[in-house]
């Protein structure tokens, strides 16, 4: 049985994507692949601590789970919107659009 691992650290751009290769001792955590991928200094945008979330295989996991053979690790932009605000918002706009136009005109008898 072999001493280290290899992993993959994954960062998405909007125009760009990297990926960096490494060879990490086993027992190697999440937190310690995203130091040694050298991203956070690339990308000084990436915060762990307020924004950026982490995965593997699109899971989102903890900076401290120990990784394992051939794992990618994922580091995820914040998001710029909250995905239920947004819904709630078409909701009512969807509602305000089918309502009609104008107030209603009375009928004369």
């Amino acid at each position: 049985m072999s001493d280290s691992i290899n992993v993959d650290v994954c960062y998405a751009r909007r125009d760009t994507q990297e990926i960096v290769h490494l060879r990490l001792p086993e027992g190697s955590t999440v937190q310690r692949a995203v130091e040694a991928s050298g991203l956070l200094q690339k990308h000084p945008e990436i915060d762990l601590a307020k924004g950026n979330k982490l995965g593997i295989f699109a899971k989102l996991v903890k900076a401290d789970t120990v990784l394992r053979d051939k794992d990618r690790v994922e580091i995820y932009r914040p998001l710029i919107a909250d995905p239920k605000e947004v819904r709630r918002k078409r909701a009512e706009e969807g509602k305000v659009m089918k309502k009609g136009g104008g107030p209603a005109e009375e009928a004369s008898g």
